[in-house]
């Protein structure tokens, strides 16, 4: 880890952090932080406008800063060790440190202790029970640091006196750092390809024009005074103002404001019918006039009401469909680079994610996170696919794998098993075909040398032995190599035939590969089995390998009856 001298908050300190993919924001860019979101840290990164701190953030930093100082020493003597805060980096990945030791194998990070902590510090152990976002800013610290463990504590101070403190360990979650590295990948990728979308101040409805008061009085008997003329031209009017393609968020929101006003209209007219049929028993023309006027509020109202669920809808499912389409096409490409349409089903749950929201802006962030988070997750697909196509590969010469669209989907440790029992039975098979052929051409032979006629011996008056005398056969010359040979296993016997005209193909590699563990050509040799060096390989013929087989359960036997009989005579 390369450390660096810098000051928190500090110009130089804020450079290099824009430089640099940090723990504190390792949250952010998973989706896991509640303060901030990816989409708020990618435009952050990418045009270098950081929202600025205001006075009760920046106040409640400081006081997290004055606690951890006084947090330090408790968790020196807990450690048995001195910390010392500091900044470090390791490549690309950076991490700010409350505390590390001196060897840098322990580390201490702070937080101001509330409900959600204690309910999952309940005792000493693991900080696995730790809220994500602790454990992932954690999992990048050792990261960085290769330290071991990180102490995380939490305390609650009444100014410089201690009122409770909970602590416990972390330590590395090789998982959370694959995806953590993952989701950096990613990021860097969205990073480089990011447009700063144009700022859009928050929506708020625009003043509405109030329409005129609805004024109904009963003049004597049954005459009326009313201003439904002018209330009715101020009501068209303002229908016809009424926007019904709305898009943006500050659309939405004027529309939202038309449905009150046109919901206070159609009050206003219920008021003044009331009090109109308070002061006389029948007005038909004022009646028909309000109720005309009231249908008209009330219509449009609902329409309004209508037209915003339904762009909002609209809305949604365009977000939604963008998002599958990029997920799409992202795994269409890796296909691309995998030669072969391996890729799954890459699933994302983007219906999920914006369940309940109501702005666009929070709809686009929860989105894009999940599209982020699938995309992650395909990559990792691919490239398990792609080392278990190579494995595939490696032994194509061998065994062909018709269901290799299935086996590339395995765990590496699932494929090699399965590799390795298609590559016994191949070999088994292959060695029943040897065996086959030769005893076929054994038999042939046999039925060869049947079939001739047995060689009469010629004698003549010269050389024939008296009738009385027995003709003894010539016994041929036995070496004492000849003796060793027949006593010789049979498996050494047959490795030492004479091989076929053929170069040797099987590495010692191979071999030990076979077997499960590791053999040296010398003590190959020692079974009879010489290796022919090409180059700095050993090679072996392929037929060889049954024999080793049968040599090495040979050897392995007389091993243990050895050990048997030192043990009787022992005891």
């Amino acid at each position: 880890m390369k450390t660096h001298d810098l000051i928190q908050g500090s110009p130089e300190w804020l450079a290099y952090r824009a430089n640099h993919f940090n723990a504190s924001d390792a949250p952010a860019m998973l989706g896991c932080s509640p303060y901030k979101t990816r989409s708020q840290l990618l435009h952050e990164l990418a045009t270098g406008q950081v929202v600025e701190v205001d006075y009760s953030t920046q106040q409640r930093f400081n006081e997290g800063h004055r606690i951890e100082a006084l947090a330090r020493p408790l968790a020196e003597k807990i450690i048995g060790e001195d910390l010392y805060p500091v900044v470090g980096s390791e490549g690309k990945y950076s991490a700010s440190f409350d505390g590390l030791t001196m060897a840098e194998d322990t580390g201490f990070e702070h937080k101001t202790l509330n409900d959600e902590l204690r309910a999952a510090m309940r005792d000493e152990g693991n900080g696995w029970d730790l809220p994500l976002q602790y454990q992932v800013q954690m999992e990048q610290q050792l990261m960085v640091s290769g330290a071991e463990r990180i102490l995380f504590m939490a305390t609650k101070w009444d100014g410089n006196n201690l009122l409770e403190q909970r602590k416990c360990w972390y330590a590395s979650d090789p998982k959370l750092r694959a995806k953590i590295v993952a989701g950096w990948e990613q990021f860097a990728q969205d990073l480089s390809a990011y447009q700063a979308p144009e700022v859009i101040v928050p929506p708020v409805a625009a003043p509405q024009m109030g329409l005129p008061a609805v004024s109904i009085t009963v003049n004597g008997s049954i005459a009326l005074v009313d201003n439904l003329d002018k209330f009715g031209a101020a009501l068209t009017a303002y229908v016809e103002r009424i926007n019904k393609k709305p898009e943006t968020d500050q659309d939405f929101a004027d529309l939202e404001a038309t449905v009150k006003t046109l919901k206070t209209a159609e009050e206003a007219l219920d008021a003044a019918e009331a009090g109109a049929l308070a002061q006389t028993d029948s007005i038909d023309t004022m009646r028909k006039t309000v109720a005309l006027y009231r249908d008209t509020a009330r219509t449009n109202r609902l329409l309004v009401e209508k037209l915003v669920k339904a762009e909002k809808e609209n809305r949604r499912t365009a977000i939604v469909g963008d998002a599958v389409a990029e997920l799409v096409t992202h795994v269409r490409k890796l296909n691309e680079r995998l030669g072969q349409p391996f890729m799954p089903t890459i699933t994302a749950d983007f219906q999920g994610v914006i369940k309940g929201l109501k702005s666009l802006d929070s709809m686009k962030d929860k989105v894009a996170t999940e599209l982020a988070r699938a995309k992650i997750e395909a990559n990792a697909t691919a490239d398990r696919i792609q080392a278990n196509m190579q494995k595939l590969v490696a032994v194509g010469d061998k065994v062909t794998f018709p269901d290799a669209a299935a086996l590339v989907l395995k765990a590496p440790d699932d494929l090699a098993a399965v590799i390795a029992l298609r590559v016994a039975e191949a070999d088994r098979k292959a060695e029943e075909l040897r065996e086959s052929i030769r005893k076929e051409e054994a038999d042939k032979l046999a039925a060869e040398q049947a079939a001739k006629p047995a060689p009469q011996p010629e004698l003549t008056l010269a050389t024939a032995p008296p009738s009385h005398q027995t003709v003894v056969p010539a016994v041929p010359t036995v070496t004492h190599s000849d003796v060793v040979r027949v006593m010789m296993p049979a498996t050494v016997r047959q490795a030492m035939a004479p091989k076929a005209d053929t170069p040797p193909t099987l590495t010692l590699g191979e071999i030990s590969s076979r077997l499960g563990f590791n053999v040296t050509s010398a003590f190959l040799a020692g079974l009879g089995f010489e290796a022919t060096t090409m180059r700095a390989s050993k090679l072996y013929h392929e037929e060889d390998f049954a024999p080793i087989c049968r040599a090495l359960q040979e050897h392995i036997d007389e091993v243990v009856n050895l050990q048997q009989q030192l043990a009787a005579v022992a005891a």
